[in-house]
């Protein structure tokens, strides 16, 4: 039970120790990423789509 509870103790004083980002920052990345991830969806989508129209173009004649 003491090595949790110096465990709990240990990680405590680490979190304080650790520079969090500002607000202003965890906003910024959060729309980058979303940013970001809607583009590969979009492209993905579009060579899903393209690739649908080649398969019924040629194959499916």
């Amino acid at each position: 039970m003491n090595k949790i509870l110096n465990f709990l103790k240990d990680a405590k004083v680490e979190l304080t120790k650790v520079n969090w980002p500002t607000r202003k920052k965890t906003i910024n990345y959060t729309i980058i990423v979303v940013g970001i991830s809607l583009a590969v969806a979009a492209f993905l989508g579009g060579l899903d789509y393209f690739f649908g129209y080649l398969l019924k173009i040629f194959i499916l004649k």
